[in-house]
Parts: C-alpha cells; structure tokens; sequence
C-alpha cells in the first residue's frame, strides 16, 4: 500500500487513531475519514462506524465554542473585522439554508423547519456540507444543544452511508488502490474551497448586527 492513504497511516502509527483524526479534519470531515479507513483495510461498517464518531465529535466543540471564540477574538485589534465578517459569512449560509420556510406561521413549525435545513445540509455529502459548517449553521439559527444534535448526527449518518456505497463502487469497479487517488482529490478540493471561502469573507461587508452572537455572549 502506497501514497497517501499509507503515509498517514506511516506517520500516526494507529489506524484507529489515524482514521479519528482524518474524519475530524474540517471541510474532508467523514468523507475523508471513510475513504482512509477503507484505504487500511477496515470492512464497510467498521469504516463506518469509526468515521461517524470522529466526524460526529467535531459537534460538541463547534457548539459549545464557536460563540465564545468569535466574541474573544472581536475584542482584539487585529481580528475585528475579519469576525465580524465571518458571523456575516455564517450568517448568510444560515439564512440561505431557511430561506424557503420564512413563511411559517407557528413558533413550532419554524423549529422544525430550521431543524429540517440542518438535516439536508449535513445529510448531501459534499465539500462545507459536513458537522463542522452544519454545526456552526445550528449555532447561528438559535438551536438550542437538542435540537441541533438531533438533526447534525442523523445528517451524517445519512452522509456516511452515501459515502461508503461509494467507496465501496470505487473499489469494486477498480480497486481499492483507486482510493487513494480519490483521497488526494477531497485534500486537494478542500484547499481550494478554503481558499475561495476566506477569499469571499475578506471580500464580505459585515453585517450592522450578527444575529446569533449577541444571543450567546
């Protein structure tokens, strides 16, 4: 076993660990973490399975931390604006993912809707459609620890099964060094959607109010 998939493994000497690690990475998230695990040999549900709880765990310190982060960082010189630009990003995506239920009526209803958006969001599994982006969606809709983590882990879970059906069809149709090739491609894509997402922040005016901020501060 040659390439990427290899050298992680090489250089974290663990593959349980290596596997933690590489599904909790931001922006390749459980899509990376399955594509390694099968790369070591682990079977369909083992990969899974450990994928999903190392992508999954990326919730609890986005939930509980991303508020307080922003409001320390927004205290020094330096980062103000850079952070008020990102709560305008987050924002933005938060109210994109709801734009279509902003006509329902009942309190209850809305939480629903809100809740159903983080669902979908995190369930397709593409680049910036994991927990980390999905989570920090939660935060600034105003879930509260409840109903943001019911929605983010039977997302992912939907997201992990895509995944690995197709990563099982990469390696029935090739082989299971193929995998390694379709690892470089999520590293690869995840440096260019990072780029192109601090680009459109830098170039993003922030917002006169950051709506979920001031809630948590």
């Amino acid at each position: 076993m040659d390439g990427i998939i290899a050298s992680i493994a090489n250089l974290i000497g663990n593959n349980f660990i290596a596997t933690a690690i590489v599904s909790f990475f931001p922006l390749i998230e459980l899509k990376g973490g399955i594509v390694f695990a099968r790369g070591v040999g682990y079977g369909f549900f083992e990969a899974l399975g450990l994928s999903y709880l190392g992508s999954t765990i990326a919730f609890f310190p986005v939930f509980f931390l991303l508020i307080p982060i922003l409001n320390l960082l927004k205290k020094a010189k330096w980062f103000n604006k850079f952070v008020l630009k990102i709560e305008s990003y987050i924002n933005g995506r938060a109210e994109r993912s709801v734009k279509n239920g902003k006509g329902v009526s009942s309190e209850k209803s809305a939480l629903k809707f809100k809740m159903l958006a983080v669902f979908i969001f995190v369930s397709i599994p593409l680049p910036m459609t994991g927990v980390w982006t999905g989570t920090a969606i939660a935060v600034f809709l105003g879930l509260k620890f409840k109903e943001s983590i019911l929605p983010i882990v039977a997302g992912n879970l939907i997201a992990g099964v895509i995944i690995s059906l197709l990563a099982e069809l990469f390696i029935v149709i090739w082989n299971i060094s193929a995998l390694d090739y379709v690892l470089w491609a999520l590293f690869g894509l995840a440096i260019i959607i990072l780029v192109i997402t601090i680009v459109k922040i830098v170039r993003q005016k922030p917002t006169a109010e950051n709506k979920g901020t001031s809630d948590k501060e």
